[in-house]
């Protein structure tokens, strides 16, 4: 295929240049013929080739400056004509302003350029330099046609037919990939509406595209709107999703090149988009300014929640920020994009386990941080069903060993990153988590109950995170590149959904208004079956379910349940300064009996078998009831010795 826009774009500029230039001198003497009412005795009396002349250079010095000789083959459009007017009333004006200064100070009383033809002159400047952009632009879609005859079509709609949705419009008639056929634009605002717009009609709003769809044969829907709410956006693609038809949007305005839309400046839609509520913004001042200065640790700080603690606590301007991971590879590429983006960042990286107490106590000797995030766990639900050992080493010594490190060193505030599978557990993750819980909020209550005060322990409960490492979004995407299928556990699965910046926002925001001892949770409004998250993701990626990309149910994996909780039936909520965020009661249990029975798990862990360890597990959390799992045997067996006589 023949790229024609990028051969035709090597035309030079100073060949455009000298066509305007040319333009504007003939017009100038075609002025003076005009005024001399084409006698060529009365055109003797002027002086035309100075004066034509002196328009020209002006003109050029002008046009160096406004650079209304760029991108005439590309386009012609209003910001075009616009600028060609600018540059010729410009032109217009020092030109005027020369020929009073040569008649008051050259020849006293003569004007080589008279008023009525310098006005003359401008206007068939702009209206020649403009229409030879027009008829340019013709032939170059004509030529275009002929030479690239092969361009694949598509039958698009543009919605937003604001100044965004004009320069995708000049974007996309350029195109080298694809022949757009533009049927129109959609618009909110009825001012737009019914009019034309680049030559394209603006038919109306939303409630036309099931017809135009029809009429048409669109395709896709290209959102371009630089400002949209996002109900408005979910409507907007919910409604493409009913028609079977591809969703595109535009990515943000400061990465657009030159300020200029390219084909490139479209995105597919994110599923984020796709959130059955609105995004849940924090924007606490508080939280800069109460870690401003402050020496952080971030554990987990190369997985996906760690990182993004890390960016954001480096906004913040602390006065210096721990790393720690076990994992190399991440950790040495998170340290090179936090020092490439945050240069004056005190930064330490520390390639260490959490249940490495001699390093950790070096460290914390060394640093002494005021306050932890605590995000390093093990998390994949079916994993952790396979090596439990795993999840109660990482999961609850390693919370155990940072948490007791805080108070010996004088950590002001330790934040738990928990989930929300540590309510009512029906998998060792789950249930290693809320174990977790237990001991940090037991810890705060005897630190509380003592007069020295100490540590504040705080707990951060959430759902899924959208684009996290191993979570569904990934793995889908995976999946649709490859053609299908999609896999998913069971139809009725469902889960509550947040974004990796919302469950950041909340572990910040906890860190600041935390007093100690609770469990903050996100009111993420209703969950999301997984099946139509599938569904959605194949449409948005341009496909049909069931047709072009198939869905496969696999069956619920080990540990796994259909549905999650944010509060078991024994817990209430409190309001807070937030609607969005909610304080879990939950009553503490005593530290000398939790830290005993972790102590005995402990000991289990090395000395026992992996049914002894877990059957440990679900005396420490009663509600933990296996599902779909080996261990479900240890509670049948707790069922039939209940039954006994």
């Amino acid at each position: 295929m023949i790229n024609f826009n990028k051969k035709i774009n090597i035309l030079p500029r100073w060949i455009i240049a000298f066509l305007d230039g040319f333009i504007m001198f003939q017009c100038a003497i075609f002025a003076f013929w005009l005024r001399a009412n084409f006698d060529w005795v009365a055109l003797a009396d002027y002086q035309v080739g100075r004066a034509a002349g002196a328009y020209l250079l002006i003109g050029s010095l002008v046009m160096f400056f406004t650079k209304s000789y760029v991108g005439i083959v590309r386009h012609t459009s209003l910001s075009d004509g616009l600028l060609l007017l600018r540059t010729t009333v410009i032109t217009g004006v020092l030109a005027y302003l020369l020929d009073i200064g040569y008649s008051m100070y050259v020849v006293p009383g003569m004007h080589f350029l008279p008023l009525s033809v310098l006005v003359i002159t401008s206007v068939l400047s702009l209206s020649l330099l403009m229409v030879y952009r027009l008829f340019v632009k013709e032939v170059f879609r004509l030529i275009k046609n002929k030479v690239e005859p092969d361009l694949p079509e598509k039958d698009v709609l543009i919605f937003g037919a604001g100044e965004a949705g004009i320069l995708i419009h000049q974007a996309i008639s350029k195109s080298s990939q694809y022949k757009f056929n533009v049927h129109g634009f959609l618009d909110d605002d009825p001012s737009k509406q019914k009019k034309k717009i680049e030559g394209v009609r603006v038919h109306g709003g939303l409630e036309l595209l099931d017809t135009l769809v029809k009429e048409k044969g669109v395709k896709e829907l290209i959102i371009s709107v630089l400002e949209l709410s996002p109900a408005r956006k979910r409507e907007i693609i919910d409604r493409c999703i009913t028609l079977n038809i591809h969703a595109l949007t535009i990515t943000p305005v400061n990465e657009w090149v030159d300020g200029g839309a390219k084909t490139g400046s479209l995105r597919e839609v994110n599923i984020e988009d796709l959130l059955s509520r609105d995004a849940i913004m924090l924007k606490n001042k508080n939280v800069a300014s109460y870690l401003q200065g402050k020496t952080i640790l971030v554990t987990g700080a190369a997985g996906s929640i760690g990182s993004e603690i890390c960016k954001q606590v480096a906004r913040a301007n602390p006065g210096f920020l721990i790393m720690l991971d076990k994992a190399e590879s991440p950790l040495h590429e998170q340290e090179i994009r936090l020092e490439s983006e945050f240069q004056d960042l005190g930064l330490q990286t520390v390639l260490a386990d959490v249940t490495d107490e001699a390093t950790l106590d070096h460290l914390m000797k060394t640093y002494r941080p005021e306050v932890i995030f605590h995000a390093a766990a093990y998390k994949h639900v079916p994993m952790m069903e396979r090596y439990p050992v795993q999840a109660v080493r990482c999961n609850i010594l390693g919370t155990k060993t940072v948490a007791d490190l805080a108070v010996k060193y004088g950590v002001e505030k330790f934040v738990l990153v928990s989930t929300d599978k540590a309510v009512n557990p029906t998998n060792v993750m789950g249930a290693s988590k809320r174990i977790a819980e237990m001991y940090i909020q037991s810890l705060d209550k005897k630190l509380r109950e003592s007069s020295n005060g100490g540590t504040r322990f705080i707990t951060t409960r959430f759902g899924n995170v959208l684009g996290s490492n191993g979570s569904v979004i990934p793995l889908f995407k995976e999946q649709i590149k490859k053609g299908g299928p999609l896999t998913v556990t069971d139809a009725n699965v469902t889960r509550y959904f947040m974004t990796i910046p919302e469950a950041c926002d909340l572990v910040l925001e906890a860190g600041v208004m935390g007093n100690g001892g609770e469990i903050f949770v996100f009111d993420m409004g209703e969950p999301v079956k997984i099946i139509d998250l599938a569904r959605k993701m194949i449409h948005l990626s341009g496909k049909k379910p069931d047709e072009d990309i198939m869905i496969r149910i696999t069956g619920l994996r080990p540990g796994e349940k259909l549905y999650e909780e944010v509060l078991n039936d024994q817990e209430k909520s409190l309001e807070t300064h937030h609607p969005k965020i909610k304080i879990a009661q939950v009553r503490p249990g005593n530290f000398n009996e939790v830290n005993l029975e972790i102590a005995l798990l402990m000991d289990m862990e090395g000395n026992e078998g992996e049914m002894t360890l877990v059957g440990q597990m679900k005396k420490m959390v009663p509600e933990f009831l296996s599902h779909k799992s080996r261990f479900e045997a240890i509670d049948q067996k707790a069922i039939a010795q209940e039954l006994k006589p």
